[in-house]
């Protein structure tokens, strides 16, 4: 007994490391297209959309604004200065695609600057390859900033969440910045195959074993206490499939239909809750734990003229909180860029 008293009362950190932690510095978000509502520590986003709606695009815009430094030997690159945690649960993440949008933002910050001054072509160009060593190391602390963990099923998910706060603090001590982001993609990657299962495979029979609700809810527990010692902002995509019309009737009761027959976890959901544009099929578990949904899909116009010509168009909802808005915008090599 006295062991376990001495054991409750060894201290986590020091009252400085305390103060550091609380007093830290904590900017907002405002990354288009999710500039309607600035987002900060402590919210936890959900972005739902069909396959192939720039989604895990949308994740990494938020991740190089994260890890690139407000201002840096004099160029204003208008990013956060901290670092960034990628969980790639869909293991579908391409490191080319995130080095490209991450070089072209360096290099178009470090363009802008020398443009400001009024420089000739034969001085900018000159300009450019003094920078240039500048900018890979620029790049080079960017990608130290950027924390990448694959996993494969729910049970390393899990054990990922678990020793979450031990990679994070030795994180902070190397590189001197805390995670800002905690980026998932998706969260329901695994939910298929956990419901098709009836039990995880445990060596200890005295262990209970885990179902879906036990999954989700072991999930939401472990980001919230990972969230009281390391305040960030968490972002996570789910796949869904859109009702066939995009009829609120229609859907609310197929809606009802299926979550009555096949997910019993989602009855307790309120009527309001129940007016989605899409299947449901994540636990309520996780629903409450979501402050802010957002719903992006593809549309089926093109562009054919203009400066993004030949570019799919895509349609950003805000869900939670409800905005009478829509958001166009289209995905280039370059970016997001906002339409409407």
């Amino acid at each position: 007994m006295g062991s376990h008293a001495k054991t409750w009362l060894v201290e986590d950190e020091t009252a400085r490391e305390m103060l550091d932690r609380v007093l830290t510095e904590r900017p907002f978000l405002l990354l288009p297209p999710l500039h309607r509502v600035p987002l900060r520590v402590g919210n936890v986003v959900e972005l739902v959309g069909p396959s192939s709606s720039s989604k895990t695009h949308i994740l990494i815009q938020a991740a190089i604004t994260c890890i690139l430094p407000k201002l840096w030997k004099g160029v204003s690159y208008g990013g956060l200065g901290h670092s960034a945690m990628f969980i790639d649960l869909d293991c579908r993440f391409d490191v080319l695609r995130f080095s490209e949008l991450l070089n072209h933002r360096i290099m178009e910050a470090a363009n802008g600057s020398s443009s400001k001054v009024g420089c000739h072509q034969k001085d900018s160009e000159a300009q450019f390859a003094r920078m240039k060593p500048y900018n890979e190391e620029l790049f080079a602390l960017c990608m130290k900033r950027f924390l990448y963990i694959r996993c494969y099923d729910s049970s390393e998910f899990l054990a990922t969440l678990k020793t979450l706060h031990y990679r994070l603090q030795k994180e902070r001590e190397v590189h001197g910045v805390n995670v800002h982001l905690l980026l998932i993609d998706s969260i329901g990657a695994f939910h298929w195959v956990d419901r098709g299962s009836s039990s995880f495979p445990l060596e200890c029979d005295n262990r209970k074993n885990w179902h879906l609700q036990n999954v989700s809810e072991a999930v939401v527990q472990e980001i919230r206490r990972l969230l009281l010692v390391h305040p960030m902002l968490v972002m996570a995509t789910k796949a869904v499939v859109l009702g066939k019309k995009y009829s609120t009737n229609e859907l609310t009761w197929n809606y009802r239909k299926w979550s009555a027959v096949d997910n019993p976890y989602l009855r307790n959901i309120t009527s309001s809750d129940q007016q989605l544009p899409y299947r449901e099929y994540m636990p309520a578990s996780w629903q409450s734990f979501v402050t802010h949904r957002i719903l992006v899909r593809a549309t089926d116009d093109d562009l054919v003229n203009g400066e993004h010509q030949n570019n799919s168009i895509y349609l950003l909802e805000w869900l939670l909180p409800p905005l009478n808005s829509l958001d166009k915008f289209t995905v280039r090599d370059t970016g997001v860029f906002i339409l409407s």
